[in-house]
C-alpha cells in the first residue's frame, strides 16, 4: 500500500506456513496459558513444523530457562530444543553484558532465567543490595516473589546501581484468567525510586536483534496475542505479523488500533498459520471479507451479512483503521462486535 499505515489487514493466496520461512511466536496466550496447550495449539504447530516451517518461541516471561521451556513445550506435545527458544532474559544479558564489564554484579529480581541468561554473559548475580552490585535486573518471577525483593531493588538504584528490566508486559495471561506481570512488579520499584530502566523485551529493538541473531530468520512472521508486545514489536522490526485471539487482545481492541498495533493477519487461533487469508476488498463505501460487509454510519462501525466471525472482524478492522487512518479509531463497535459473537 501506499500509506505509511497499515489500513486493512492483508489477504494471502498460500498459507503462512509456506509464505514465511520462520514463525517467531509467543508462548503465553499463544501456544499455552497457565501451563496448559491451547486449543488447536500442537496440531497447528506439528503441521507448520511437517511442511518445512521453522518455530522459534519467543517469549517476554524471563522465569523459566530455555531449557525448561524446551522441556515443557515437548511435554504438551511441540517438540523443541532449548536453541528455539528466545526470551527477554537473554535480550536483556546481552544488552547489559554491551555496558557492563565483565564479572560484574547485578542484583536479581526474578528467577532462573534470569541468573542463567546473565551468567552466560560473564555477569555475576547476586541477591542483595549490600553485595555492591553495579546494576539491577527485574524480571517476571512468578507469583511467590518475594516483596523483599522489591525493597532490594530500590536500595541499590538508589546507590546508583544501572536499573535493567527484561520487559514490562502489565499483564501475564493464566489458567484462572489474566494476572499482573512484569510490568506492574517495575511500576513497584519506578515509584519507590523515582527511576526509569532499560527495557530490552518485545516491542524494543533489544529483543528483536536477539530473536534475529539466534534464529537466523530470513522472512519471519510474528505470531503473537498482544497488541502492545507483539504486534508493536514486529511494527518496530519492520516484519509482518499474525494476531491470533486466544490471549488478552479482543476484537474491540484490535479495532480501535493505532497503526503500531495493527497486525498483517487476524485469525482465531493458531490454525490461521496452515490456511490462506482471504482478501479484504472495497466494497462502495465499506469493506467486505467473507460473507460480511462493514462501513461506517455516522460516528458507529456497522456489520451486515453472515458466515465465519473472524471474516467479519476483518471487515470491521479494514472500515476502523481506513476511517482513523494515522489515528486510533473512537468509532462506536459495541453492536457490530456483539453481531460476531467471537
Amino acid at each position: 500500500m501506499s500509506q505509511q499505515y497499515r489500513s486493512r489487514p492483508l489477504g494471502s493466496d498460500v498459507a503462512l506456513s509456506e509464505a514465511y520461512d520462520t514463525a517467531l511466536l509467543d508462548l503465553d496466550g499463544v501456544v499455552y496459558a497457565g501451563g496448559h496447550a491451547i486449543v488447536h495449539a500442537v496440531e497447528s504447530l506439528g503441521s507448520a513444523r511437517e511442511g518445512g516451517m521453522h518455530l522459534a518461541y519467543v517469549t517476554n516471561n524471563a522465569l523459566r530457562t530455555p531449557d525448561a521451556v524446551a522441556e515443557h513445550l515437548t511435554e504438551l506435545g511441540v517438540p523443541a530444543e532449548a536453541t528455539d527458544v528466545i526470551t527477554s532474559a537473554q535480550a536483556v544479558a546481552r544488552l547489559m553484558a554491551d555496558q557492563l564489564p565483565s564479572g560484574a554484579r547485578v542484583l536479581v529480581v526474578g528467577g532462573e532465567g534470569l541468573r542463567v541468561a546473565l551468567r552466560e554473559r560473564g555477569l555475576v548475580p547476586v541477591e542483595s543490595a549490600d553485595d555492591d552490585p553495579v546494576a539491577v535486573v527485574q524480571g517476571f518471577g512468578g507469583p511467590d516473589l518475594p516483596w523483599g525483593r522489591f525493597a532490594e531493588a530500590a536500595y541499590a538504584i538508589s546507590r546508583g546501581a544501572v536499573w535493567f528490566a527484561s520487559n514490562t508486559d502489565l499483564t501475564i495471561p493464566g489458567a484462572r484468567g489474566i494476572a499482573p506481570g512484569n510490568g506492574a512488579a517495575v511500576e513497584v520499584v519506578r515509584i519507590a525510586t523515582g527511576a526509569e530502566p532499560q527495557v530490552a523485551g518485545k516491542p524494543l529493538p533489544p529483543m528483536h536483534r536477539e530473536t534475529v541473531l539466534r534464529t537466523g530468520a530470513k522472512r519471519p512472521l510474528v505470531v503473537g496475542d498482544r497488541l502492545d508486545t507483539d504486534i508493536e514489536g514486529a511494527f518496530n522490526g519492520g516484519v509482518d505479523s499474525l494476531l491470533v485471539l486466544t490471549g488478552v487482545t479482543d476484537a474491540a481492541q484490535l479495532i480501535a488500533a493505532e497503526p503500531r498495533y495493527r497486525p498483517t493477519y487476524v485469525d482465531r487461533d493458531l490454525r490461521g498459520l496452515l490456511t490462506e487469508q482471504p482478501e479484504v476488498s472495497e466494497d462502495g463505501d465499506g469493506f467486505r471479507c467473507g460473507g460480511w460487509t462493514a462501513g461506517v454510519r455516522g460516528e458507529v462501525l456497522v456489520l451486515d451479512g453472515e458466515g465465519d466471525a473472524i471474516d467479519g472482524l476483518r471487515a470491521l478492522c479494514a472500515a476502523a483503521w481506513t476511517h482513523a487512518g494515522e489515528g486510533a479509531c473512537g468509532l462506536d463497535a459495541r453492536k457490530a462486535v456483539a453481531r460476531l459473537d467471537l
